[in-house]
């Protein structure tokens, strides 16, 4: 019997989250006050609301009320409700939460991967468990990584910051532990056959998913093989953009392989 996913590289994932809090504060440091309220390519979302998301999420690890987005129907709304809180929030208050919260998030982070705490699981709204440390760094590395290079940058005409292969493989890690969830949840017809996920370049990797979820790769055999560029992956896989549009390619059955990708929304 296949294994399921492997554990997480927390020591990466943490020097990722790192690098995407120095790269946030670089970025949000240089906007005008206009495009500090500009919009994002979030729907609804101005920068400023994007920044105080992140600031949020980052504090809601460490103080009590975080406690209900562990137990929220919908992550989205969960996501919504503190950012309409700070939506009048000047933009010194904002920018002070954010660096408080992103500092004590990971400063948390690195005490809890160090110990049993880390592999304890925890839930996330719909998104189901997770061991707390992938939680942490997973969702903190993904929120930065994809709303700065998604949402932000493009959204005010900005050259989007770069990235490396260890920060992909965080956010991909986490990517795939979130759609491993989501896949066992509400399965697929006919993934029992499996699919392959490969995600070329840096931090890239194969995955195998079948009806429970993800697998690590083994030598038997898979229906379909869908191929695509990493760095695509938080786009299309986030559907901010449709697969079909993306360098994507599928090998085997690929209606299989389309059913699959249709259902991929990882938020």
């Amino acid at each position: 019997m296949s294994k399921r996913l492997p554990p997480a590289d927390l020591p990466n994932m943490a020097a990722a989250l790192r690098a995407e809090r120095a790269e946030m504060l670089n970025f949000t440091s240089g906007l005008t006050d206009d495009e500090w309220t500009a919009p994002s390519a979030a729907a609804g979302w101005r920068i400023a609301d994007v920044v105080a998301h992140i600031g949020a999420t980052a504090r809601s690890f460490y103080v009590p009320t975080g406690l209900r987005t562990t137990f929220a129907a919908s992550l989205e709304q969960a996501n919504e409700d503190p950012v309409d809180r700070r939506r009048n929030w000047r933009r010194a208050k904002v920018t002070a939460e954010y660096q408080r919260a992103s500092r004590r998030a990971t400063t948390i982070l690195d005490l809890v991967r160090r110990t049993p705490a880390a592999r304890a699981r925890m839930r996330l709204a719909e998104l189901g468990r997770f061991p707390l440390g992938l939680l942490m760094a997973g969702a903190l590395v993904f929120d930065h990584h994809t709303h700065l290079r998604h949402d932000m940058a493009p959204a005010l005409g900005r050259p989007v910051p770069p990235t490396d292969a260890d920060r992909m493989r965080a956010v991909l890690t986490w990517m795939i532990a979130v759609l491993s969830n989501q896949v066992a949840k509400a399965p697929v017809a006919g993934l029992d056959a499996r699919v392959a996920l490969t995600l070329t370049g840096p931090g890239g990797g194969t995955w195998w998913i079948d009806e429970a979820g993800g697998l690590a790769p083994s030598d038997g055999k898979v229906a379909a093989h869908i191929t695509a560029p990493a760095l695509t992956f938080p786009d299309w896989g986030t559907q901010r953009s449709s697969w079909r549009d993306r360098d994507v390619t599928i090998t085997g059955d690929t209606d299989l392989g389309a059913r699959f990708l249709d259902t991929v929304n990882v938020i």
